[in-house]
């Protein structure tokens, strides 16, 4: 298979992200137009990734089984439809509905990565799982700043763009992406009894995960991380607004820094990284800069020391999870690839409900 697919996934990805980048940061306000207080506001952020940890392994695994190619566009084209919901909603319910209808077919990202999985060999596994993280950040970086653009408009502007945005990329999906799942690997995903098979929650799919040799570390691994990151997303403007003083665009910059080393890392040297380090080591050093980085940023006075402790965390992030998806596709095995990434998704999501609380 040619690079092209490849490309289209990456694109995929960065579109995806683009519109959920466009809506995110106006949803409370959205929300608050609608009447709704910081507790419905707070149940309104968590509905989507409550939904993604309750359906992601569904969709990994019927990926495993009907191929990835169906799974995309049902999932890109869900996203059509809960944008533009979003952007006609005309109550508080309407807003919850758009959200949660996100949430259950949001299955882009762990199928994007099974997609990679398939059509890469191992040893350059990592390094376009990387670039699946670059697309993420191109798109979440640019996404609040066209939203803020739109949101001048009305909040529901920002809703049909992100929309249309959707219906593109189902529409290039639809007639350029071609499967990547072959015939002897879903084969072998048939193995699963007819029941468990019918099951929209698929909890056989976390259970049989935990049974493979390494994958509940990593996908405990992946867990801790993110309620980490979500946490920071919560509490990082509010610290720096009461120790630094700094307004919400000064916190615009930081963030942007933070996708800016992420996108840097991820779109070209995690492959140089891993080549040199491994991907175990790779995880393991990424792992103490998270930490270094999160452990100190709370203590700190000095926007300079700020800054070091922003590049020291997020470098940290860039290279722990590229190397941490590829090794949780090793251990999965070539016909389980989407229902592991569709559980390490799961529990993902899981942490940003957590995290936030």
């Amino acid at each position: 298979m040619t690079k092209t697919p490849i490309y289209l996934v990456l694109l995929t990805v960065f579109i995806d992200l683009l519109g959920f980048g466009i809506i995110i940061p106006l949803l409370p306000f959205y929300a608050q137009h609608f009447g709704a207080g910081p507790t419905v506001i707070g149940l309104l952020g968590s509905s989507y990734s409550l939904m993604q940890f309750l359906f992601v392994p569904f969709w990994g695994r019927l990926s495993d089984k009907i191929g990835r190619r169906p799974i995309i566009l049902m999932s890109v084209f869900g996203s059509f439809l809960s944008y533009l919901i979003f952007g006609l909603a005309g109550s508080l319910f309407t807003l919850f509905l758009s959200r949660v209808l996100a949430g259950f077919m949001g299955a882009n990202i762990s199928t994007a990565q099974a997609y990679i999985a398939d059509v890469t060999p191992v040893e350059d596994r990592a390094k376009y799982m990387g670039l699946i993280g670059a697309s993420f950040g191109i798109g979440f970086m640019l996404g609040p700043f066209v939203g803020g653009i739109m949101s001048h408009i009305s909040y529901g502007a920002p809703g049909y763009l992100a929309s249309g945005l959707s219906l593109i990329n189902a529409t290039l999906a639809y007639f350029y992406l071609p499967e990547s799942r072959t015939k002897t690997a879903s084969l072998a995903s048939e193995n699963l009894d007819p029941a468990r098979r019918a099951r929209i929650l698929d909890i056989d799919a976390i259970r049989i995960a935990f049974k493979k040799p390494a994958l509940p570390n990593l996908i405990l691994v992946y867990f801790l991380y993110t309620i980490s990151f979500s946490t920071l997303y919560v509490s990082f403007p509010l610290y720096t607004k009461e120790i630094l003083k700094y307004d919400a665009a000064a916190n615009g910059y930081l963030f942007a820094l933070m996708g800016l080393i992420g996108v840097f890392i991820q779109g070209g040297l995690i492959g140089k990284i891993i080549n040199v380090l491994g991907e175990r080591n790779t995880m393991v050093i990424g792992i103490i800069l998270l930490i270094l980085g999160l452990s100190f940023i709370p203590d700190t006075r000095s926007p300079a020391v700020l800054v070091v402790l922003i590049i020291v965390m997020s470098t940290g992030s860039s290279i722990l999870t590229p190397s941490l998806t590829s090794l949780i596709t090793k251990y999965a095995g070539a016909t389980e690839y989407g229902s592991a990434l569709g559980v390490s998704q799961s529990f993902s999501s899981l942490g940003r409900v957590i995290g936030p609380s």
